[in-house]
């Protein structure tokens, strides 16, 4: 017994022997050979023992290159791996949504690009869209000062010197304790920019058209009739104005008489930034419409939302390029298209009868909406909070 208890140590330790001396093997193979590959015979990532082409622990390629030329060459492969797989998904995604979305749940992974990844690239896309065309809902905010009120303009004044003065004094702690000043800057920049246009708009609002070039069609500070409501976005002392009871929207309000531009470039800033919100915004509501399905799970849902995304945000890149070339008509038509694609792939992906896909799609777009209002509120909540 002693023998063979010793025969067994003895094959073991032979066996960590050559292991060790194996990875040993693989460590010194990481430098390259002539061909500008590596040959080892362990993983150069994780030490298991190569028996194929790839590591079969973690899955990294075995006889890694450190060539410029492969360089390039895994650059080409990752960009056409990815158009290979944009153009499988894409096709399906605008005209079989519930074909792309069934088969993705049932497991076809590798075929199609994940539903995170495409609304990630969907939502890079819509926001450099929007900066190419100019869509980044541009307001030209001397003429918003100009139509407010002399006491408006003076309290607005009184604020954007505040503001400044505040930005001035924290950018000077920050020099002072040798940090860096990038995010008061932007700030500083939009505060100045905000009390020069204030200054520069005169009291007398006639000669302010007349050397701005624009027309004093009407008298700015005219209010709307008793039974009627403001006709606009009306901003002032009358009680009439936007006004918020949370105080993070109420700020961001405060903060668009101030300077309009700068609110407006936060909100398109948080916007994109929190654009992912929309997900577990809209799964909830996706799951009202299944409640308590052991057929479908929130997995199911969350794949659903997220590709239905993707489809929405591309929609609003074609919606934005379309009226760029003055093309009115087509916009309304194209509005059409979220409650078709909506019952294409609650068809497609969850089944039921015509009748029932129909009153699932009417409710999931009143739920799409609610869905916007809470992002919508969130992203001025998070602008009046920063």
């Amino acid at each position: 017994m002693t023998e063979w208890q010793q025969a067994v140590g003895d094959l073991a330790q032979t066996s960590l022997t050559a292991a060790a001396i194996e990875r040993e093997r693989g460590a010194s193979g990481g430098q390259p050979g002539h061909d500008g590959h590596t040959h080892e015979g362990a993983c150069l990532n994780c030490g298991t023992t190569l028996i194929g082409t790839h590591c079969h622990q973690c899955g990294q390629h075995a006889h890694v290159h450190r060539t410029l030329g492969a360089f390039f060459h895994d650059l080409l492969h990752g960009v056409f791996h990815f158009e290979g797989k944009i153009w499988r998904t894409l096709p399906l995604l605008v005209f079989r949504p519930g074909q792309l979305t069934r088969r993705y749940i049932d497991g076809q992974r590798a075929r199609f690009i994940s539903p995170l990844a495409l609304f990630l690239f969907c939502v890079f896309v819509m926001f450099t869209s929007f900066h190419m065309v100019g869509g980044e809902m541009a307001v030209d905010p001397r003429q918003l000062v100009q139509n407010s009120s002399p006491a408006d303009r003076a309290k607005a004044l009184r604020e954007a010197e505040t503001k400044l003065a505040q930005l001035e004094a924290r950018r000077a702690v920050l020099v002072a304790q040798g940090k860096p000043t990038d995010p008061v800057d932007g700030e500083l920049n939009g505060a100045r920019l905000a009390v020069e246009i204030i200054r520069g708009i005169p009291d007398d609002k006639p000669k302010a058209a007349g050397q701005t070039g624009v027309t004093a069609t009407r008298s700015p500070t005219k209010t709307a009739p008793a039974d009627e409501g403001p006709t606009g976005l009306v901003f002032g002392d009358n009680g009439k104005g936007l006004h918020s009871d949370v105080p993070q929207i109420q700020h961001a309000i405060e903060a668009f008489k101030t300077n309009p531009t700068l609110v407006l470039y936060k909100m398109q800033s948080n916007a994109y930034k929190y654009s992912w919100a929309l997900i577990p915004l809209s799964v909830p509501f996706l799951w009202l419409l299944f409640p308590f399905s052991r057929r479908f799970h929130l997995y199911d849902h969350t794949v659903f939302v997220t590709y239905s995304l993707c489809m929405m945000t591309l929609l609003s890149v074609v919606i934005l390029l379309v009226s760029q070339v003055q093309s009115e008509p087509w916009v309304p038509l194209l509005l059409l298209v979220p409650p078709v694609h909506m019952f294409a792939q609650l068809k497609g992906t969850y089944g039921g009868s015509w009748l029932m896909t129909g009153v699932r799609t009417f409710a999931l777009s009143i739920f799409a909406i609610f869905s916007l209002t809470l992002f919508a509120m969130l992203i001025l909540a998070q602008t009046g909070a920063g």
